[in-house]
């Protein structure tokens, strides 16, 4: 990664002074600063252009332990210490994602790469492996909890609560089963070894995964890649043809990529969202140009403004949904 210091002036950030005075209840229950906009981070450009356009967190990789470990939108261990540096000085929380699976022979990588973060001053690891959890926690890291764990119901959640205050819950879910999860965590006091209550963390915006979180193994049949191990070939984002095998017949789909889920996009709903109970709006994207990044951040943490002030409506939809395009 290029070593150089990015300039990032105080003035460029719109999310700043955001936060309004304690107390400031708006229609759907919280209050400006409840809501955090994460942000990927795959190169010190789209690290700035995600803190300049309002992002309130970055995640990102270092080494080979995370889900874009084969991509070059990945980090070293040197480049710990700069991002903190960088991101503290924004008053942006810096999240290193540690959440492939983890063999025996992998196990010294995590611990290197845990202490690295630890001693740069990471605000938090996002993690999925049992073995990866246990030893944040033994060294003083804060945990989140990747999707790749597939958390889909309370009592899941219940069971990891005393090691992380944030989850990345199962992209599967519907919105209904999120509001039920985040009253479950109301109701049965489920809180994280902060004494919080637990965090609901969802994936806003970007590419989707055609399987269940973390249990899709179609990259390593087919090309020996795994996807559970930031090597995935996306064998379902190739153009197929379906044939009838007793027949021949080829059979008539609405395009040729039947595997390939449309990317996701909230910004039509934000308000649902919300009040079903996320509080982290995650944005994917890794991989993608720092133009990309700052678009989508800015556009995001316009929509969660507007719903707070109760400005969100359908002219302001149409507005992100065409720069989003």
């Amino acid at each position: 990664m290029p070593s150089q210091e990015i300039p990032l002036p105080q003035s460029d950030r719109p999310g700043q002074g955001l936060t309004a005075s304690p107390g400031h209840l708006v229609g759907t229950g919280f209050i400006r600063g409840d809501v955090e906009i994460m942000a990927p981070a795959g190169s010190y450009e789209a690290l700035v252009a995600a803190i300049r356009a309002g992002a309130d967190s970055v995640y990102f990789g270092a080494g080979g332990l995370n889900m874009r470990s084969a991509s070059s939108a990945n980090f070293g261990l040197d480049d710990l210490r700069k991002i903190v540096r960088i991101t503290s000085g924004m008053e942006v929380r810096s999240y290193l994602t540690v959440n492939s699976t983890l063999y025996d022979a992998d196990l010294p990588a995590m611990r290197q790469l845990m202490d690295a973060a630890k001693d740069a001053g990471i605000s938090a690891v996002i993690v999925s492996d049992q073995a990866a959890i246990a030893y944040a926690a033994a060294i003083g890291l804060d945990v989140h909890l990747s999707t790749q764990l597939s958390i889909s119901n309370a009592a899941a959640l219940d069971f990891y609560k005393s090691w992380a205050d944030v989850v990345v819950l199962a992209r599967e879910l519907d919105l209904d089963q999120v509001a039920a999860i985040s009253q479950s965590i109301k109701e049965n006091d489920i809180r994280g070894p902060s004494g919080k209550l637990v965090r609901i963390e969802l994936f806003a915006h970007g590419a989707l995964c055609m399987a269940v979180s973390g249990k899709c193994h179609l990259s390593l049949h087919q090309y020996g890649n795994s996807a559970n191990r930031g090597a995935c070939l996306q064998s379902c984002r190739r153009g197929y043809i379906l044939t009838d095998r007793e027949t021949g017949d080829e059979l008539e789909v609405d395009g040729p990529f039947i595997m390939s889920p449309k990317d996701l996009k909230t910004i039509h709903f934000l308000d649902r969202v919300l009040a079903a109970g996320a509080r982290v709006l995650k944005i994917e994207g890794r991989a993608r140009p720092p133009e990309y990044v700052r678009t989508t951040v800015e556009c995001y943490r316009e929509a969660v403004e507007s719903v707070i002030d109760g400005s969100y409506g359908k002219d302001k939809v149409e507005d992100w949904d065409r720069r989003l395009a």
